[in-house]
């Protein structure tokens, strides 16, 4: 499948595969025109790209866990590092939010006391 199939299939745009592809978190093979040619696993690949891209996962992180992510229909491995990467980006975001509600907290008193 061409780069501009692969794009249709996944709603993906042709700048961002070719990005996945110098992050090595997606392959292809060059035709003898030059141009890409991604095997029948590739909307499946980008989909769980998007996914863990979407889990807040750096590009770096996901060339390192996606092998992890199991093979098209079957469950996927339990990879520690996937694990552990997806907890520290949920205790980060943990915090955060507490930051924010302790700074809302802050604010509505500041309000309540300056300006009832």
């Amino acid at each position: 499948m061409t780069i501009g199939e692969l794009s249709r299939a996944t709603g993906v745009s042709t700048r961002s595969l070719r990005y996945y592809e110098q992050q090595g978190i997606l392959t292809s093979e060059r035709r003898a025109n030059g141009y890409r040619d991604y095997g029948p696993e590739a909307p499946e690949v980008v989909l769980r790209i998007r996914a863990l891209l979407a889990i807040g996962l750096p590009t770096d992180k996901i060339r390192d866990i996606l092998p992890c992510e199991g093979a098209a229909g079957r469950q996927p491995e339990v990879c520690p590092t996937l694990l552990a990467k997806i907890r520290e980006i949920r205790d980060s975001v943990s915090e955060q939010a507490a930051e924010l509600s302790r700074t809302s907290d802050a604010l509505t008193r500041y309000l309540s006391d300056n300006f009832a």
